[in-house]
Protein backbone atom coordinates (compact mmCIF):
# COMPACT_ATOMS: atom_id res chain seq x y z
CA UNK A 1 0.00 0.00 0.00
CA UNK A 2 1.56 3.38 -1.17
CA UNK A 3 2.20 5.72 2.40
CA UNK A 4 4.45 8.77 0.50
CA UNK A 5 4.38 9.73 -3.60
CA UNK A 6 6.54 12.47 -4.82
CA UNK A 7 5.64 13.71 -8.03
CA UNK A 8 8.09 16.07 -10.38
CA UNK A 9 9.70 17.56 -7.62
CA UNK A 10 12.09 20.28 -8.13
CA UNK A 11 13.89 22.87 -5.96
CA UNK A 12 15.75 25.82 -6.85
CA UNK A 13 18.03 28.41 -4.63
CA UNK A 14 18.37 31.86 -5.41
CA UNK A 15 18.50 33.97 -8.31
CA UNK A 16 20.50 34.47 -12.20
CA UNK A 17 23.81 33.96 -11.57
CA UNK A 18 23.37 32.71 -7.83
CA UNK A 19 20.68 30.05 -9.32
CA UNK A 20 21.37 26.66 -7.91
CA UNK A 21 19.05 23.80 -8.92
CA UNK A 22 19.16 21.29 -5.80
CA UNK A 23 16.44 19.08 -6.92
CA UNK A 24 15.64 18.05 -10.57
CA UNK A 25 12.20 16.72 -11.51
CA UNK A 26 12.73 13.89 -8.37
CA UNK A 27 9.77 11.53 -8.66
CA UNK A 28 9.21 8.37 -6.67
CA UNK A 29 6.33 6.44 -3.87
CA UNK A 30 7.09 4.68 -1.02
CA UNK A 31 4.80 1.89 0.60
CA UNK A 32 3.77 1.46 3.93
CA UNK A 33 6.54 -0.08 6.23
CA UNK A 34 9.26 0.21 3.68
CA UNK A 35 12.76 1.37 4.42
CA UNK A 36 14.97 2.97 2.24
CA UNK A 37 18.26 4.26 2.37
CA UNK A 38 18.75 7.81 0.43
CA UNK A 39 22.57 7.93 -0.99
CA UNK A 40 24.71 10.20 -2.97
CA UNK A 41 27.57 12.54 -2.76
CA UNK A 42 27.56 15.57 -0.54
CA UNK A 43 25.33 18.38 -1.82
CA UNK A 44 23.92 15.92 -3.73
CA UNK A 45 20.37 17.08 -2.74
CA UNK A 46 19.60 14.67 -0.49
CA UNK A 47 19.05 16.22 2.68
CA UNK A 48 16.89 18.57 0.74
CA UNK A 49 14.17 16.14 -0.10
CA UNK A 50 14.00 14.81 3.05
CA UNK A 51 12.72 18.46 3.99
CA UNK A 52 10.71 18.77 1.39
CA UNK A 53 9.24 15.28 2.80
CA UNK A 54 9.36 16.24 5.86
CA UNK A 55 7.43 19.71 5.29
CA UNK A 56 10.18 21.94 6.94
CA UNK A 57 10.90 23.49 3.24
CA UNK A 58 8.37 23.29 0.25
CA UNK A 59 9.37 22.54 -3.22
CA UNK A 60 9.91 25.11 -6.30
CA UNK A 61 7.95 22.86 -8.69
CA UNK A 62 6.01 19.45 -8.06
CA UNK A 63 4.12 17.38 -5.39
CA UNK A 64 4.04 15.57 -2.39
CA UNK A 65 1.33 12.99 -1.55
CA UNK A 66 0.99 11.34 1.98
CA UNK A 67 -1.42 9.25 2.61
CA UNK A 68 -3.23 10.51 -0.64
CA UNK A 69 -2.86 14.07 0.91
CA UNK A 70 -1.11 16.82 -0.76
CA UNK A 71 1.45 17.76 1.47
CA UNK A 72 1.33 21.53 0.27
CA UNK A 73 -1.64 21.89 -0.20
CA UNK A 74 -2.30 23.61 2.69
CA UNK A 75 -1.61 27.22 4.90
CA UNK A 76 1.53 27.12 7.31
CA UNK A 77 -0.51 26.71 10.13
CA UNK A 78 -1.54 23.42 8.66
CA UNK A 79 1.43 22.63 7.45
CA UNK A 80 2.68 22.97 11.29
CA UNK A 81 -0.11 20.58 12.45
CA UNK A 82 1.20 17.73 9.47
CA UNK A 83 5.14 18.02 10.51
CA UNK A 84 3.88 17.68 14.03
CA UNK A 85 1.27 14.97 13.50
CA UNK A 86 2.23 13.24 10.38
CA UNK A 87 6.06 13.31 10.16
CA UNK A 88 8.84 12.33 13.03
CA UNK A 89 11.91 14.08 12.35
CA UNK A 90 15.72 12.77 13.40
CA UNK A 91 19.29 14.38 12.62
CA UNK A 92 22.67 14.06 12.99
CA UNK A 93 22.49 16.51 15.78
CA UNK A 94 20.14 15.61 18.42
CA UNK A 95 17.94 19.04 18.29
CA UNK A 96 17.11 18.44 22.07
CA UNK A 97 16.09 21.58 24.44
CA UNK A 98 18.14 21.11 27.51
CA UNK A 99 16.61 22.49 30.04
CA UNK A 100 14.39 19.76 29.42
CA UNK A 101 14.55 16.20 30.49
CA UNK A 102 14.54 12.96 28.57
CA UNK A 103 10.67 12.27 29.18
CA UNK A 104 9.89 15.98 28.57
CA UNK A 105 11.93 16.26 25.22
CA UNK A 106 9.96 12.87 24.03
CA UNK A 107 7.02 13.70 24.59
CA UNK A 108 7.09 17.60 23.33
CA UNK A 109 5.29 17.32 20.26
CA UNK A 110 2.16 16.09 22.03
CA UNK A 111 2.69 18.88 24.44
CA UNK A 112 3.12 21.13 21.42
CA UNK A 113 -0.29 20.17 19.89
CA UNK A 114 -2.01 20.02 22.90
CA UNK A 115 -2.72 16.25 23.26
CA UNK A 116 -2.65 14.19 26.19
CA UNK A 117 0.02 11.68 26.63
CA UNK A 118 -0.27 7.90 26.11
CA UNK A 119 1.46 6.92 29.06
CA UNK A 120 1.59 3.01 28.18
CA UNK A 121 2.99 4.19 24.88
CA UNK A 122 6.03 6.60 26.31
CA UNK A 123 6.91 3.91 28.93
CA UNK A 124 7.14 1.13 26.12
CA UNK A 125 9.00 3.34 23.57
CA UNK A 126 11.59 4.26 26.80
CA UNK A 127 12.16 0.44 28.02
CA UNK A 128 12.93 0.08 23.75
CA UNK A 129 15.07 2.80 23.67
CA UNK A 130 17.07 1.07 26.82
CA UNK A 131 16.36 5.13 28.44
CA UNK A 132 15.26 3.59 31.62
CA UNK A 133 16.42 5.85 35.11
CA UNK A 134 17.37 8.18 32.59
CA UNK A 135 13.91 9.64 32.62
CA UNK A 136 14.49 12.76 34.56
CA UNK A 137 18.26 13.30 33.19
CA UNK A 138 18.58 16.33 31.25
CA UNK A 139 20.52 16.33 27.60
CA UNK A 140 24.08 17.53 28.92
CA UNK A 141 23.76 14.58 31.46
CA UNK A 142 23.68 12.11 28.83
CA UNK A 143 26.33 10.45 25.89
CA UNK A 144 25.96 11.05 22.33
CA UNK A 145 23.88 7.50 21.85
CA UNK A 146 21.76 8.56 24.69
CA UNK A 147 20.66 12.06 23.12
CA UNK A 148 19.97 10.17 19.95
CA UNK A 149 17.87 7.74 21.66
CA UNK A 150 16.04 10.63 22.89
CA UNK A 151 15.27 12.24 19.23
CA UNK A 152 14.34 9.00 18.47
CA UNK A 153 11.99 8.67 21.05
CA UNK A 154 10.69 12.37 19.97
CA UNK A 155 10.47 11.52 16.54
CA UNK A 156 7.87 8.02 16.94
CA UNK A 157 5.54 9.34 20.52
CA UNK A 158 3.30 10.45 17.64
CA UNK A 159 3.24 7.78 15.47
CA UNK A 160 3.62 9.23 12.63
CA UNK A 161 2.96 8.18 9.29
CA UNK A 162 6.65 8.55 8.24
CA UNK A 163 9.96 8.81 10.30
CA UNK A 164 13.14 11.04 8.42
CA UNK A 165 16.37 10.20 9.49
CA UNK A 166 19.10 13.16 8.12
CA UNK A 167 22.45 10.90 9.26
CA UNK A 168 21.69 9.48 12.37
CA UNK A 169 24.25 7.73 13.34
CA UNK A 170 27.04 10.85 11.59
CA UNK A 171 27.57 11.88 14.85
CA UNK A 172 28.24 8.50 16.78
CA UNK A 173 30.98 6.04 17.23
CA UNK A 174 30.70 2.49 15.32
CA UNK A 175 29.21 1.31 18.37
CA UNK A 176 26.80 3.43 18.88
CA UNK A 177 25.63 3.99 15.43
CA UNK A 178 25.43 -0.26 15.13
CA UNK A 179 22.80 0.23 17.91
CA UNK A 180 20.77 3.44 16.71
CA UNK A 181 20.37 1.64 13.68
CA UNK A 182 19.10 -1.44 15.05
CA UNK A 183 16.64 0.58 17.18
CA UNK A 184 15.20 2.32 13.86
CA UNK A 185 14.89 -0.91 12.61
CA UNK A 186 13.03 -2.47 15.33
CA UNK A 187 10.48 0.58 15.05
CA UNK A 188 10.04 -0.09 11.79
CA UNK A 189 9.60 -3.77 12.47
CA UNK A 190 7.49 -3.07 15.71
CA UNK A 191 5.28 -0.07 15.00
CA UNK A 192 4.82 -0.63 11.19
CA UNK A 193 6.75 2.33 10.40
CA UNK A 194 8.14 3.60 7.39
CA UNK A 195 11.53 5.17 7.61
CA UNK A 196 13.25 6.83 5.07
CA UNK A 197 17.00 7.43 6.04
CA UNK A 198 19.90 9.54 4.72
CA UNK A 199 23.29 7.30 5.25
CA UNK A 200 26.99 8.02 3.65
CA UNK A 201 27.51 4.46 5.38
CA UNK A 202 27.00 1.46 2.49
CA UNK A 203 26.69 -0.79 5.67
CA UNK A 204 23.92 1.08 6.72
CA UNK A 205 22.30 1.56 3.48
CA UNK A 206 22.61 -2.18 2.59
CA UNK A 207 20.90 -3.49 5.64
CA UNK A 208 17.37 -1.11 3.60
CA UNK A 209 14.53 -2.86 1.98
CA UNK A 210 15.48 -0.27 -1.22
CA UNK A 211 18.20 2.06 -2.22
CA UNK A 212 17.76 5.53 -3.66
CA UNK A 213 21.22 7.25 -5.36
CA UNK A 214 20.79 10.64 -5.52
CA UNK A 215 23.44 12.51 -7.58
CA UNK A 216 22.93 16.68 -8.70
CA UNK A 217 19.69 16.51 -7.57
CA UNK A 218 18.46 13.70 -9.96
CA UNK A 219 17.59 9.84 -9.13
CA UNK A 220 20.35 7.98 -10.80
CA UNK A 221 19.13 4.37 -9.17
CA UNK A 222 16.41 3.36 -7.16
CA UNK A 223 16.41 -0.45 -6.58
CA UNK A 224 15.63 -2.94 -4.06
CA UNK A 225 17.81 -4.39 -2.31
CA UNK A 226 18.80 -7.76 -2.94
CA UNK A 227 19.75 -9.01 0.92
Amino acid sequence: MEILRVENLSKVYGHGENKVLALSNVSFSVEKGEFVAIIGPSGSGKSTLLHILGGVDRPSVGKVYLNGTDVFAGNENQLAIFRRRQVGLIYQFYNLLPMLNVVENITLPQLMDGQKVNEEHLKELIDTLQLNGRENHLPGQLSGGQQQRVSIGRALINAPAVVLADEPTGNLDRQNSHEIVELLKTSNRKYKQTLIMITHDESIALQADRIIAIEDGRIMRDEVNGR
